[in-house]
């Protein structure tokens, strides 16, 4: 058997190679410098989305205030977030635990689905099943193209939900869509760099969700003034 070519991921691996040492030293620098291009990109990505992410969680927190639930959804790799996503709104390490569902949890309704009615649908039809106006979709997709993904987005925009994708490379078919209320673009053409900074910008979202749903809603003193009257 034909082993798995690797040089896409480390060009410098030589099946001759002997040298033991250099190997490992190179590759550590290939690691470091993944790790400080990673950096970079989630700082970036953050700081140019600082506003909208700030902006979206004031919306969210509106919603789960009173009693909306997230649904998160995607292919792959994106499942995997998705399913990351949910599980740090429902069982947070510190804060409030929100209401959260990954719409790829369940595998015996994504076959059944994927069997009976496509899996283009595989999400929208689990969305009808149980979604609610002050619900909101999380979609998540490194291309922005996903076509179940853009399904579940209509079905959910036609329900009344807050939606929310996540993108990489220009954004897809996710950029300036009407389905979408929200698109967050990381800017790269690296499924994995896009992955990662996707993380941190889930998790900067959740982060200012618990700020705005621990901090007390001002009160209107003159409404207290004449209830006292």
């Amino acid at each position: 058997m034909t082993p798995e070519p690797t040089n896409f991921l480390y060009p410098f691996i030589d099946s001759e190679e002997r040298d033991s040492t250099a190997l490992l030293v190179d590759l550590a620098e290939s690691a470091r410098g993944k790790m400080a291009q990673s950096r970079e990109l989630q700082l970036s990505t953050l700081s140019r989305c600082a506003d909208v992410v700030e902006t979206l969680a004031t919306e969210m927190a509106a919603r789960f205030a009173r009693g909306g639930r997230l649904y998160t959804f995607g292919n792959g790799g994106s499942a995997t977030d998705a399913e990351m996503t949910a599980e740090m709104f429902r069982h947070p390490i510190s804060g409030r635990p929100l209401p959260a569902w990954p719409l790829v949890e369940d595998r015996a309704v994504l076959t059944a689905l994927a069997n009976d009615v496509g899996f283009e649908l595989v999400f929208s039809r689990q969305l009808i099943a149980h979604a609610r106006p002050d619900d909101i979709a999380m979609g998540l997709s490194t291309s922005g193209n996903s076509n179940n993904v853009m399904h579940a987005f209509a079905e959910a925009k036609h329900r009344g939900l807050l939606t929310i994708g996540l993108a990489g490379y220009n954004g897809g078919a996710m950029a300036d869509n009407d389905k979408v209320d929200y698109c967050l673009v990381v800017r790269s053409d690296s499924v994995h760099r896009i992955q990662e900074a996707q993380d941190a910008l889930v998790f900067e979202l959740w982060s200012v969700i618990q700020r705005h749903l621990a901090t007390p809603p001002l009160t209107d003193h003159r409404s207290m003034e004449g209830s006292s009257l």
